[in-house]
């Protein structure tokens, strides 16, 4: 059984435990969400990794290795005990909005108000970047003069354009690119929400006030007195970074799901960009030591295998992860070892035989168009380099160490049972006595809703004791969420970094990497961390 973790309760604060790298400080409303987070970002102490405020709660990330979580769980309480009653107002960004949303007269009619009382009290709002989530750069905004409570659409549609500017619930906010959602949509704006190649990559941050500029005609159609507006212009897109390299692979067929990982972007949740990256960290920092990369180089993340690639040039690459059988020219190779290819031969890789994601380091690292300081590829957000296909050009850098002289590399083939160490969750009170049970006495079997954003597992129901709808609240790689349906589901990286689905657990960081072998079929057992 899965005990609930005592929460620690300080004054003006509740701290829950989030897994071994953070802690979970629940507040009584947004507006001392907002004092907490501000207190906490005035001085965060060395080994804080990022603070991720939400509805209700502020997660505070931390570096086990830089400080303790007592030492953490001290200073939330400190900063609680000294947060300010108001909040300093961050910097006044203008948006400007054409009120043509899809949704905008029968928003309208449902609140009982005119189309022109709705933009000008829209447009008219003095706003506050609450948070943000759900995709980098989109903001969860709030008003003390808006007033109105918006439902969400019974239905999400599987495509919002960017730039849609929508409602729900006490919020408002905008889509900084294409996504499904279910906000029901009022305008539409221009400004360039998020820019991973800008020095300040997000428009709309925490804390910053924000006023929606309406084409003025629609606000002198709404009221004499509507608050006045001024024009303004949309952010520029800057060009993103070209990508030194020489050729190195041109691949002839891309496998299963081909993307470039690296060790992703740490530390910036709180902008609502997750961290991404390599699934199994080990395997590619394995790979890059073994043919003389730094081990945080880019590589080829590999899902299912049936890869094959021809060398542009002489190049070496190293292939680790699952178990595959490897091919240079036509013969046999190793994995877990240095293997050149001349210049006009092939590497093959052939389906995966256990476990789930090949990674190929090819020496000097995969070199393609940084995005916010890394060259993962985030599937979730659609964020950094596009999904290889067949044709593309692999271009690799320069090494910066010489290939290490290693006779054999120990390793071990991906089981199909794996066991996870598990911590209790911040909301596992939410669940009955026999739900926390289950967790850790079932066998659960891996289903086939699993990729780089999360893993749904199959077995008993996990039943709540607490059927509440839970305000949004950070997310962490290894937080298991439990949705209506009552199975879990195991973030990964490329997970959401808010959500509403209470977590039963957290998945320690170390076992992570093992849970990136895993594919459906395979079972997967929680063990006490």
């Amino acid at each position: 059984m899965v005990t609930p973790r005592p929460a620690v309760v300080g004054p003006r604060v509740t701290l829950l435990p989030m897994g071994d790298r953070a802690v979970l400080a629940e507040v009584a409303d947004l507006s001392a969400v907002l004092a907490l987070h501000a207190a906490l970002a005035d001085a965060p102490p060395a080994g804080i990794d990022d603070l991720v405020p939400a509805a209700r709660t502020v997660l505070v990330g931390f570096d086990p290795r830089r400080v303790s979580a007592s030492a953490v769980c001290d200073w939330i309480l400190a900063a609680a005990r000294s947060a300010p009653d108001a909040v300093t107002p961050g910097p006044l960004v203008e948006v400007p909005v054409r009120y043509d949303g899809v949704d905008l007269d029968s928003t309208a009619e449902m609140l009982g108000i005119p189309v022109a009382t709705l933009v000008a009290r829209h447009a008219g709002a003095a706003w506050t970047v609450a948070f943000t989530g759900f995709a980098p750069g989109f903001a969860y905004l709030v008003s003390d003069d808006w007033g109105l409570d918006v439902p969400r659409l019974p239905e999400p549609r599987t495509r919002v354009p960017a730039g849609a500017v929508g409602l729900a619930g006490e919020f408002s906010g905008a889509y900084p690119r294409e996504t499904p959602g279910g906000w029901r949509l009022i305008g539409t704006t221009d400004a360039v929400l998020f820019d991973p190649d800008a020095e300040s990559p997000v428009l709309l941050r925490p804390r910053s006030r924000v006023r929606f500029v309406a084409e003025r005609e629609r606000v002198e159609a709404a009221a004499a007195d509507a608050a006045p507006t001024s024009s303004v212009a949309p952010s520029a897109a800057r060009p993103a970074e070209t990508a030194p390299g020489a050729p190195a692979l041109r691949v002839l067929s891309a496998g299963g799901f081909t993307t470039v990982q690296d060790l992703g972007r740490p530390d910036r949740a709180s902008l609502g960009v997750a961290r991404s990256g390599a699934l199994d960290r080990t395997a590619l920092r394995i790979a890059n030591r073994l043919i003389g990369n730094d081990e945080a180089a880019a590589g080829l993340e590999i899902a299912l295998g049936g890869f094959r690639a021809r060398a542009e040039a002489d190049t070496w690459v190293c292939v680790s992860g699952a178990l595959v059988d490897l091919r240079v020219a036509g013969r046999a190779r190793d994995a877990y070892a240095a293997v050149l290819i001349p210049a006009g031969e092939e590497l093959s890789i052939g389906s995966v035989r256990a476990g789930l994601r090949v990674y190929v380091s090819v020496r000097g690292g995969v070199v393609v168009p940084a995005a916010f300081g890394s060259r993962a590829s985030d599937v979730l957000a659609g964020l950094g380099p596009a999904r290889i296909g067949a044709g593309d050009l692999v271009s690799a850098g320069i090494a910066p160490f010489p290939i290490p002289v290693v006779d054999a590399f120990p390793w071990t083939v991906p089981p199909g049972l794996i066991d996870v160490r598990v911590a209790p969750g911040p909301r596992a009170d939410w669940f009955h006595p026999a739900a926390l049970s289950a967790l850790i006495d079932a066998e659960w079997t891996v289903s086939p809703h699993a990729d780089r954003v999360g893993i749904r597992l199959d077995g008993p129901e996990l039943s709540r004791a607490r059927d509440a709808e839970l305000p949004s609240e950070g997310m962490r790689p290894g937080a298991i969420q439990v949705p209506p349906h009552g199975r879990p589901v195991v973030l990964l990286a490329d997970g959401p970094v808010t959500g509403g689905y209470p977590v039963i657990g957290v998945v320690t960081d170390a076992a992570l990497d093992a849970l990136a072998q895993v594919r459906p079929g395979d079972r997967v057992r929680f063990r006490r961390a």
